[in-house]
């Protein structure tokens, strides 16, 4: 079992993360907290865990500003099924929490928007810092702070080893964003250039 504690720091835009992190055998679980400064100044807490083989089981996320507060319970059964409960409070001029279910059904993995931990799921799950890819995948990504979901096609591809984990590319499928994602030898995130980069612990 390996036990972690991360913080990385977000440049644009500015922001930082701290997160604790277990992960025993092929199962991950961390509980985090995340400080965003756009579109809105935002506070980000959240508990994530994955059942077998790194796929999501559950993600509760709750997001706070001023005047505002909303909640997001994305579930996923072993029988593959997601759900979603999703609360608000308050006026936030953004989309509401949660969505259709049946855009992601084929998902394996959630994807917490600017958040380097959920990266890890698939590298992890198909052995990407040793070798392969491209694969393909899509993801029930969740927006920040409103906390809609949405059905991601995205794209991971081993690039090098390095002396303590590798390097991954990934590509969104969906717009033109690309990154070399390092890993250090846990399959935790280093650095994912435009979404964070580590503090020495």
């Amino acid at each position: 079992m390996a036990s972690r504690a991360i913080a990385w720091i977000k440049d644009d835009p500015p922001g930082s993360e701290f997160v604790d992190v277990v992960l025993e055998g092929r199962r991950l679980g961390a509980s985090g907290i995340a400080i965003g400064s756009a579109p809105v100044a935002y506070r980000l807490d959240y508990q994530l865990e994955t059942q077998d083989d790194f796929i999501t089981s559950g993600l509760l996320v709750t997001t706070t500003g001023q005047g505002w507060n909303r909640t997001l319970d994305l579930r996923r059964a072993p029988s593959g099924g997601w759900t979603i409960r999703a609360e608000s409070d308050g006026v936030l001029a953004l989309p509401g929490p949660g969505g259709d279910v049946a855009d992601f059904a084929d998902a394996l993995d959630c994807d917490l928007g600017l958040s380097p931990l959920t990266n890890s799921m698939p590298a992890l799950r198909h052995g990407l810092l040793r070798g392969g890819g491209p694969i393909d995948f899509v993801m029930a990504w969740v927006s920040v702070p409103d906390l809609s979901v949405f059905r991601s096609r995205q794209r991971y591809t081993f690039v090098r080893a390095r002396q303590e984990g590798a390097v991954v590319r990934y590509e969104s499928l969906e717009s033109d964003f690309k990154a070399n994602i390092t890993f250090d030898d846990d399959g935790l995130v280093v650095d994912y250039p435009g979404i964070g980069r580590r503090l020495p612990s």
